[in-house]
């Protein structure tokens, strides 16, 4: 019978101390959160018959100097990236949102001649035609450019890890809103659960294209 009370009073113990050790939520701890070290960029060299680059949500709705001021200045970097990755015969295919169209997409990194446009929200591989187009030209990694780094970038790395693509994300030609959500981004895409073996983080100057 002491035996049996002992062990009872053990566990009640356990049950009532239980909560009492358990770490603060993060939203208690937020202001003591020390951002890690910043992820290391890699030089990558890619073979332009296998690789794609998507032009994320370059719109004037959704890059602007009222929404996205972030967004804007890199236009200049995409519009240079954008030219190369032509020269060398890249597949570049470009996202938009519902109720856009081409004709909203910034015209200094406009689609030219039949580069195909794919419209969708977040994961823009929720439209099989992204999918579909990627596979039929024996694409193996995809280039992701454009805004916003929290929404459409995030979601459709994710969603090309998950259909067994590589992800080159050079992060001088993505954007969000502020550069914490950059920042916040730009780690969780290389440290994420299966994304971080399958996703390299860059520069545009530090890609180079093989023969």
């Amino acid at each position: 019978m002491l035996r049996l009370l002992g062990i009872t009073v053990v566990a009640a113990v356990v049950l009532f101390t239980a909560p009492q050790a358990r770490a603060a939520n993060i939203i208690e701890e937020w202001g003591s959160v020390k951002a890690p070290p910043a992820p290391a960029l890699h030089a990558v060299t890619v073979d332009p018959k296998t690789t794609a680059l998507l032009v994320v949500d370059v719109l004037h709705q959704t890059c602007n100097e009222k929404r996205r001021p972030r967004c804007v200045a890199t236009l200049p970097t995409i519009k240079k990236f954008l030219s190369e990755a032509r020269n060398h015969k890249i597949l570049v295919v470009y996202t938009d949102v519902p109720h856009t169209s081409a004709a909203d997409i910034w015209p200094e990194v406009a689609p030219i001649a039949d580069e195909p446009v794919v419209q969708g929200i977040l994961d823009k591989f929720i439209n099989p035609d992204l999918d579909k187009i990627l596979k039929a030209k024996g694409i193996q990694t995809v280039i992701t450019v454009g805004a916003a780094s929290n929404g459409a970038i995030l979601h459709t790395a994710a969603g090309a890890v998950q259909r067994g693509f590589k992800v080159i994300v050079p992060v001088d030609a993505v954007a969000a809103d502020n550069s914490y959500i950059e920042q916040y981004v730009t780690w969780d895409l290389v440290n994420a659960p299966v994304m971080a073996d399958k996703t390299t983080l860059t520069t545009t100057d530090m890609i180079k294209f093989s023969p």
